[in-house]
């Protein structure tokens, strides 16, 4: 509903499940992986663990999106298969979460391993506080703004777009 609002509009709008370029770079990385070596970790297992604040309830849009990938190529994983954690004493003894974070971070882990235990790849990202989702949110600012001088209205965008396009300068 909110895409076809925005497309029966006067306006546009970045809409996206996370504003972090960093991290929206590396999911384009694995897509990239996904849709140029599809099958390329078959027989393999996965892992996924993530952890955010006490006050999210939901598991990490972050982590969903990275099953989709996981899955093209090859690794068979559901989203109810994420591990998720929300206990702050946990997240700061086992996961070593600093506690000034504690009440704001998004961490992942995504492990894979050969069928015979020989090979393991481990990819981590761990954002401590959401700085990183401000930075990316002025730049999407900034390239509505483009956008908007250009005429471009009713257009949804995404991230990925963000990211093409660079920060204005």
């Amino acid at each position: 509903r909110l895409v076809q609002t925005v497309e029966q509009s006067n306006t546009a709008a970045v809409i996206a499940p996370n504003m972090g370029k960093q991290i929206v770079g590396f999911q384009a990385m694995v897509d990239y992986a996904a849709k140029t070596f599809p099958g390329l970790f078959k027989g393999y297992s996965l892992k996924i663990k993530e952890s955010h604040q006490h006050g999210k309830a939901d598991t990490s849009g972050t982590a969903k999106m990275m099953v989709n990938y996981f899955n093209k190529l090859g690794l068979a994983y559901t989203v109810d298969d994420i591990e998720k954690e929300r206990d702050p004493q946990v997240q700061k003894t086992s996961w070593g979460i600093p506690e000034e974070y504690l009440t704001g971070h998004g961490w992942h882990t995504y492990s894979l391993t050969s069928a015979d235990k020989s090979v393991q790849l481990n990819f981590e990202h761990n954002i401590n506080g959401r700085d990183i989702y401000i930075d990316g949110t002025l730049d999407a600012v900034d390239f509505l703004n483009q956008a908007l001088a250009k005429r471009v209205k009713g257009s949804v965008f995404n991230m990925i777009d963000v990211l093409k396009a660079g920060r204005a300068e």
